[in-house]
């Protein structure tokens, strides 16, 4: 089901972040306002350490700016403690990494319900989801096998599904592609395209794949910390 009323789901207000390298400062933000709406399929681009990653992890709670600050939902990241903040996280963001960043000792099945575990989803719902999540990204009938039994590709896709799994309102995505070959990701990227038009799930990518690029309805690059462009197509 296609969203039609746009929601802020991240809202960025002078966000800077300076880091200690041996005694010098280094700004890896430096001074980032972004509004980004709900049903958004955007990439983050630009050169190796123009912030990119560090963008990610700010908007997702996973570090703090030293300036400024993050609204995500509506609510002010800065504002909420460590368990707190760890459970809204937990139900608002779905992550992707390039790594795939499965648990090695559990099933298809086990990686994808995890968030869900967690939350305090009853067994039989987990399981439905699971089934309904994985047939939709591909999967049908690998819930039993471990991770090290996959083609990166179907890994990659396990992670989508795990991401997705738990209906967050937002999918962060670092460099989902890179170690995949071309063709595997440019089906991924289809399928979540399809799955952005399908349920306006948000999904945001930091990328340096001129594929995730082309298929950005919206493109920021950064430069030197700083918004440099912000194209939407």
């Amino acid at each position: 089901m296609e969203q039609t009323q746009k929601t802020d789901v991240i809202v960025t207000e002078s966000v800077m972040k300076v880091y200690d390298a041996d005694g010098i400062p280094v700004n890896a933000l430096n001074g980032v306002d972004l509004t980004i709406q709900s049903g958004e399929f955007t990439a983050i681009v630009g050169p190796s350490g123009s912030g990119k990653t560090t963008f990610l992890n700010i908007i997702s709670g996973l570090d703090a700016p030293t300036e400024g600050k993050v609204w995500l939902s509506g609510k002010v990241l800065s504002e909420m403690g460590g368990n707190e903040l760890s459970d809204f996280r937990r139900d608002n963001i779905g992550f992707i990494f390039q790594a795939y960043n499965l648990i090695p000792v559990l099933t298809v099945e086990e990686n994808v319900e995890y968030i869900m575990l967690l939350a305090g989803v009853p067994k039989t719902e987990r399981h439905d989801r699971v089934v309904a999540m994985l047939e939709t990204v591909g999967l049908k009938d690998v819930e039993d096998r471990l991770p090290t039994q996959l083609s990166g590709g179907q890994q990659q896709r396990v992670a989508i599904a795990r991401a997705m799994v738990s209906e967050p309102a937002i999918i962060l995505a670092d460099e989902p592609t890179a170690n995949l070959d071309s063709k595997t990701g440019a089906d991924l990227l289809e399928m979540m395209r399809h799955l952005n038009d399908e349920t306006g799930m948000t999904f945001i990518f930091s990328t340096h794949d001129p594929m995730v690029m082309e298929s950005a309805k919206r493109l920021i690059t950064l430069r030197d910390g700083k918004v440099d462009t912000d194209e939407t197509k």
